[in-house]
């Protein structure tokens, strides 16, 4: 058998995927229902689930499994796209796009591909509206909290200042006619964590559609979710189920959503920190700061894309309520929630804005 006959063998024996009962439509509870034969009921009540291992994290593709077969080859596709969009975006790959500009666009401005030179545009314009909040150089200040090789630790003075003159992304220079980006210091590098996932969640939807597939459901380690159409159960429904996790209890959520043709994202830093000398310290750094963000607890934000969502939802976590509020006008179309803590201790509470409180249905007793 030769090596694409191989290929193409795996590749049907995965596109048989795994098909499952859907009592509760949430991907979290998907992959927790027992596998069972398609036949035994009803077409729609299942679901297929592809998943993929990429960008530190769990990719997966739901489908309603009564297409017509190729559906799922679908997205496998659109799986395979992730694994490469990753060569191209991941900061932990020496040879990826964002790493060799890091090495060589200090010296003259490099070109860079057509879809990522978008992706660093909408980047410095978030930086702009977010008066920087959010800020893809903050590469080094995530190194000096030693989050980077995800060992946590309080810099000295001396790092985490030399850090901070790494940082902002009015360091860039941007050439829409030449599509060249030029970097005004040495040493300043690009991390697209806070808005790489979302993208390639983005691209995930652009290959399913062009494939004629109507109805899906993609997300990215659970905290960035797109959806499209309907997830078509026999139930009258707007769109895909959506859970919005507890930011202090794993086994729960805030509430629901239903997304159809949009995206949710949510920031949080309660399971990714660690404590020193007593203190709490979080992933989500203040790029203005070069400290943990502790505004709120987590953010959510439903946006057009997922890019926009991942984006804003890091933005939203590190501004707090106030700036949030000052941004959302210049996004119309998006909604917030920020959970912040109660005055109980274990309890939270939540704040909706631009119109969050109409798409949302918390859970009784969330709080």
């Amino acid at each position: 058998m030769t090596s694409e006959e191989e290929r193409l063998a795996s590749r049907r024996s995965f596109l048989r995927g795994r098909v499952r009962s859907q009592e509760d439509t949430s991907p979290e509870a998907a992959t927790a229902k027992e596998e069972k034969s398609a036949s035994s009921t009803a077409p729609g009540v299942y679901l297929i689930q592809l998943t993929r291992k990429a960008m530190a994290c769990q990719f997966e593709v739901y489908l309603n499994a009564m297409g017509p077969g190729t559906e799922t080859e679908a997205g496998v596709a659109a799986l395979d796209l992730v694994t490469e969009l990753e060569q191209q975006l991941s900061a932990y790959r020496y040879d990826s796009e964002i790493c060799m500009l890091a090495a060589t666009a200090y010296l003259r401005p490099q070109v860079v591909e057509p879809r990522l030179f978008e992706l660093l545009k909408l980047s410095v314009q978030l930086y702009r509206d977010t008066q920087g909040a959010f800020d893809i150089t903050a590469g080094p200040l995530i190194k000096a909290w030693g989050f980077f090789d995800r060992e946590g630790k309080v810099p000295a003075e001396a790092d985490l200042a030399a850090a901070m003159s790494l940082v902002g992304s009015d360091r860039l220079t941007l050439d829409d006619q030449q599509r060249t980006i030029f970097f005004e210091k040495e040493e300043v590098e690009l991390n697209l964590g806070s808005i790489g996932k979302g993208y390639a969640l983005d691209r995930c939807k652009e290959s399913l559609c062009e494939a004629g597939v109507e109805d899906f459901l993609v997300h990215g380690g659970t905290s960035s979710v797109l959806a499209q159409g309907v997830r078509r159960d026999g139930k009258d429904r707007d769109g895909w189920e959506v859970g919005v996790p507890h930011p202090l209890r794993p086994d729960r959520r805030i509430g629901t959503v239903h997304l159809n043709g949009e995206a949710l994202g949510t920031s949080g830093a309660a399971f990714q920190a660690f404590v020193h000398e007593g203190k709490k310290y979080g992933h989500v750094l203040d790029p203005r700061t070069g400290q943990p963000a502790t505004s709120v607890l987590s953010a959510t934000v439903i946006a057009p894309t997922a890019a926009l969502a991942d984006a804003l939802a890091t933005a939203c976590y590190v501004m707090g309520p106030e700036e949030t509020e000052t941004l959302l006008p210049k996004y119309p179309d998006v909604s917030v929630l920020l959970v912040k803590e109660g005055r109980r201790r274990g309890s939270v509470e939540t704040i909706m804005l631009g119109g969050m409180d109409q798409r949302l249905d918390l859970v009784p007793n969330s709080n």
